[in-house]
C-alpha cells in the first residue's frame, strides 16, 4: 500500500489532502515537524510526502520552502484543497453548551467573526486535529474544538456547525513529494528557486526570460538567504514542463544570468476550485 508522510496527528487537513488525491485506500504516516516529513520520504520510510505551501488567506507556509531548498526531494504533484472549518464538541453538546473552542491559532483567527457572533472565547491549542484528539480523550464540558470533518470522524465528535470560515474562499495548496520526478502530464507547472546577481536590473533581466518567450508567471515569492544576510532568493511557479522548448531555453537564460537556480520539479498543474467558484458566483 503506498504510504504518504504528513505533519500533524490523523484529521490533520494535510490528511484530509492526502485522502482527496489518492482516495481512502492510502496508508498516512503522522509526523510531527515538516523536517520529519522530508525525512520520511529521502529514508524510505514513506512513497510521498504532502505538505502545505501555500494558503489562499494565510499566504505561504515559509518552513515547507525553506525545506525545499535544503533538501533534493522532488515535486511530484500539487493538490489543492478546500479547507472548510468544523466547530465540534462531545455527542449530546449542544452550540449554547459552549464557552471555549480550541483550535490552532491559524484557523482560531481564520474564523474569528464566527466565534465573536456566538461570544465564544478562543483558546489557541497545538494543532487542529490535535485537538479533537485530546477532547475526545480528556472530555470537557463546554469546550469545542475547530478541526476538519475527518477529524470529527476518526475521534467520534459532533459536528455542531459546518464550514464557519470567515473566508469562503478558503484553499491550501499541497505539494506531493517523492524522490523520482512524474509522468510528463498534458498540462504542467515548473517550480524553480534561483538567486539575481547584486547590480541594477538583474532581477528583471531573469525575469525578461520567461516574459520574452510569452511563459506565464503563477507564483514569484522572494527569502532572506539563511546563510547570507540582506541577501534573498526568489521561489518561482511558471506554466509548463522544464523540457518544452521554449521553457528549456528560459531556465538556460536564467543560469546565465543568476547566481544560482535549482529546478524543484515540473509536475501535473492542478485545477484551482476558486476561479471556477467565483465566475459561478457573478
Amino acid at each position: 500500500m503506498t504510504k504518504v508522510a504528513f505533519q500533524g496527528v490523523a484529521g490533520a487537513y494535510s490528511e484530509e489532502a492526502i485522502r482527496q488525491y489518492f482516495g481512502p485506500q492510502v496508508e498516512s504516516v503522522p509526523c510531527k515537524t515538516l523536517d520529519e516529513v522530508f525525512l520520511a520520504v529521502e529514508e524510505g520510510k514513506a512513497n510521498y510526502g504532502m505538505v502545505p505551501v501555500e494558503n489562499a488567506v494565510a499566504g505561504s507556509v515559509t518552513r515547507a520552502y525553506e525545506l525545499l531548498m535544503e533538501h533534493d526531494l522532488r515535486i511530484y504533484a500539487e493538490t489543492i484543497l478546500h479547507v472548510r472549518h468544523m466547530l465540534m464538541a462531545l455527542p449530546g453538546t449542544h452550540l449554547s453548551d459552549l464557552k471555549r473552542v480550541r483550535s490552532h491559532p491559524q484557523a482560531l483567527a481564520q474564523c474569528q467573526r464566527y466565534l465573536s457572533r456566538h461570544g465564544l472565547e478562543p483558546e489557541p491549542a497545538f494543532d487542529t486535529a490535535g485537538s479533537a484528539r485530546d477532547l475526545a480523550a480528556n472530555p470537557e464540558p463546554g469546550v469545542g474544538v475547530i478541526a476538519s470533518a475527518l477529524a470529527a470522524e476518526l475521534y467520534g465528535l459532533e459536528i455542531l456547525a459546518p464550514g464557519i470560515e470567515d473566508f469562503p474562499f478558503n484553499y491550501t495548496r499541497f505539494f506531493l513529494l517523492s524522490l523520482d520526478d512524474p509522468p510528463r502530464a498534458q498540462r504542467s507547472k515548473t517550480s524553480l528557486v534561483f538567486s539575481s546577481r547584486h547590480r541594477p536590473g538583474a532581477l528583471y533581466e531573469c525575469l525578461g526570460e520567461f516574459a520574452t518567450r510569452g511563459i506565464n508567471l503563477t507564483k514569484i515569492e522572494s527569502r532572506p538567504r539563511l546563510n547570507r544576510p540582506w541577501q534573498y532568493i526568489f521561489y518561482l511557479d511558471f506554466e509548463g514542463h522544464w523540457q518544452d522548448p521554449i521553457c528549456e531555453a528560459a531556465i538556460m537564460g536564467l543560469l546565465r544570468r543568476s547566481s544560482f537556480v535549482k529546478l524543484l520539479g515540473s509536475y501535473p498543474a492542478a485545477t484551482t476550485p476558486v476561479i471556477e467558484e467565483a465566475i459561478i458566483s457573478w
